[in-house]
């Protein structure tokens, strides 16, 4: 039986993807730097999960890891003020291993190399990335082209789910747990689109699977659009208390990155909050079938109830 290796398993995407393999009853490494992490997901993942705590900056560690499996998924990521250069040098690493064991390489993308957008955007849609960001993510998409290693490019819009800590969605859903009040990043009344994890690991581990998707980007939508407002009017049905929601603006993250470096490098990153990137996934379901699409008053449930349960493990 084939086996399959997912970097970066304790974060959101990661987690989904290991969960979803096993689910499939296909044997999955789960890599992250975290062993207290891996140990406390692997309760949840189940015995065809096998764990491993490395670093992709460790050769030896990568090395061990990638010849043990049959499918690399890529799904690290680090924070913004990290990502020049460390994020390109760990892509390169993981190649040339790749590369050097003819594994084939899956890769969680974002919709940042896209840049800005005036309608849905397909795969042969011109990326014109006109922030630093952007520019850095069609930097590393040209160099998994170049790469000779047999590859997928998923491009998701933004996560929520379990264990999608450090994402805009998880940030309100914590304010809705605590408070009568949530902040929502962007205006509140925009059309925006998120993925659901475990929606964006069926999809991508769909591809992987199969041999004629590879050597292609794929863009995998979410379950429609939603405001920020209809976010939290979601959170407060579920929750049985009414929930204020405040947009938080472009000159508010840039006050705060005054005294945190993360907040600065989200300030350019901002226009997506305003005029949003909307993925077309036609490509996908004309030659792979329909999306999985949970919808979000069962998503937005699910994980503020993941969360409730974790808070309740903290105290």
């Amino acid at each position: 039986m084939k086996k399959a290796l997912v970097l970066g398993a304790s974060g959101g995407m990661g987690f989904a993807l290991v969960e979803e393999l096993v689910s499939r009853n296909i044997p999955t490494i789960a890599f992250a730097r975290s062993q207290k992490k891996l140990e406390e997901f692997k309760y949840e993942w189940g015995p065809l999960a096998e764990i491993y705590a490395g670093d992709v900056m460790n050769s030896s560690h990568l090395k061990e890891a990638i010849s043990k499996a049959d499918y690399v998924f890529h799904s690290l990521n680090i924070p913004y003020e990290k990502w020049d250069p460390t994020l390109f040098t760990m892509l390169q690493n993981i190649l040339n291993e790749c590369q050097n064991q003819n594994k084939p390489f899956i890769y969680v993308d974002n919709i940042y190399a896209y840049g800005r957008q005036a309608r849905k955007v397909t795969e042969e849609a011109e990326k014109n990335p006109h922030t630093k960001k952007g520019k850095f993510r069609l930097k590393l998409q040209k160099e998994i082209e170049q790469s000779g290693v047999p590859y997928i490019i998923a491009h998701f819009p933004d996560f929520y789910g379990p264990k999608a800590e450090s994402t805009l969605l998880q940030y309100t859903f914590e304010q809705c747990l605590k408070k009568n009040s949530a902040g929502f990043v962007g205006y509140t009344t925009i059309q925006k689109e998120f993925i659901y994890t475990k929606d964006g690991a069926k999809a991508l581990v769909e591809l992987a699977l199969r041999d004629y998707t590879y050597n292609q980007t794929w863009n995998i939508a979410g379950a429609g659009t939603i405001t920020g407002e209809e976010v939290v009017k979601i959170a407060s049905k579920h929750l049985n208390k009414d929930i204020k929601v405040i947009p938080i603006h472009k000159w508010m993250i840039r006050l705060l990155g005054i005294f945190n470096p993360s907040m600065k490098e989200v300030v350019e990153m901002m226009y997506l909050n305003e005029v949003p990137v909307i993925l077309d996934s036609s490509k996908y379901e004309r030659e792979v079938g329909p999306l999985p699409k949970t919808p979000y008053e069962i998503g937005i449930v699910e994980n503020l109830h993941e969360l409730s349960k974790e808070s309740l493990v903290e105290v």
